[in-house]
């Protein structure tokens, strides 16, 4: 089995920083991309950021400039320092990891973390 463990939200005010984390343990024989999603009431998960194993990132347009997502692949850690938030990045954050589990022959899967609430507000 793998779990992703998530740490990092909270409450802060606007223009503040946060850092999430999420890492993952378990049965793992690789890991490829590692990736935020957030999600608001009523609306689907979308992608905050997203790195790949060569460290190719890519970025929603909202968060362009003000957020970093990055990895430590020593530790199966994925990270996502986030600043300037703005209220609009209230959401809950989840953490994606696609990994292979056990040995070389498994497919990809991809996992999720288990959410982490990121509130922006005074």
């Amino acid at each position: 089995q793998v779990q992703l463990v998530e740490s990092g939200g909270g409450l802060v005010q606007p223009g503040g920083s946060l850092t999430l984390s999420c890492a993952a343990s378990g049965s793992i024989f690789s890991i490829d991309a590692m990736g935020w999603y957030w999600q608001t009431p009523g609306k689907q998960r979308e992608l905050v950021a997203r790195i790949t194993s060569g460290g190719d990132t890519n970025y929603a347009d909202s968060v362009k400039g003000r957020f970093t997502i990055s990895r430590d692949n020593a530790k199966n850690a994925v990270y996502l320092q986030m600043n300037s938030l703005k209220p609009e990045d209230t959401a809950v954050y989840y953490c994606n990891v696609r990994l292979k589990p056990y040995s070389s022959t498994w497919p990809l899967r991809n996992y999720w973390g288990q959410g982490t609430q990121v509130t922006v507000s005074t």
